[in-house]
């Protein structure tokens, strides 16, 4: 049976009490990837996987699941700033549902607005080198995207 895709309010009272959750920022040419502790506190970067073909992109995001043991996946949505959904957000979507018929663990939509530069202003303020931002900015992305649904999910669930 394929996957529920998600909103995170939707998701909340479906998942377990305990278990990680994957973070993915899709893009075209990479996909960063992060993952969180089981009790869902804190998002850390994993690595940015440089797509191929979806089959074996899949195959790696979904061995890193396995290898954390992954209650479930946050995918960061590209909405437009004024709230529409563009080619991006389709591409996505249309990431999630492929996605959905190889796994059972639901798919959590996460509306990922300004991720990238919110973290390349924040990286810049470390005084990050340009390489070594280009390195990490797709994980770091995924990172800040998953920390987003983790804060709403605790929201939720009134533990503020």
């Amino acid at each position: 049976m394929p996957a529920a895709i998600l909103t995170v309010a939707d998701a909340a009272p479906l998942l377990p009490a305990r278990g990680g959750l994957i973070g993915l920022d899709l893009g075209t040419k990479t996909i960063g990837v992060a993952s969180c502790d089981p009790e869902r506190r804190l998002a850390t970067p994993v690595e940015t996987i440089a797509r191929k073909q979806f089959t074996p992109d899949a195959q790696r995001i979904l061995a890193l699941a396995q290898a954390r043991g992954a209650a479930g996946f946050v995918l960061g949505l590209p909405v437009n700033m004024d709230g529409s959904e563009g080619p991006r957000a389709q591409s996505s979507r249309a990431f999630a549902r492929n996605f959905a018929k190889l796994t059972e663990l639901p798919i959590i939509l996460w509306d990922e607005r300004l991720s990238t530069a919110a973290v390349e202003r924040e990286m810049i303020a470390t005084d990050m080198s340009r390489a070594r931002r280009a390195e990490v900015v797709d994980q770091q992305a995924a990172t800040f995207i998953l920390q987003g649904a983790l804060d709403r999910l605790r929201f939720l669930a009134g533990d503020r």
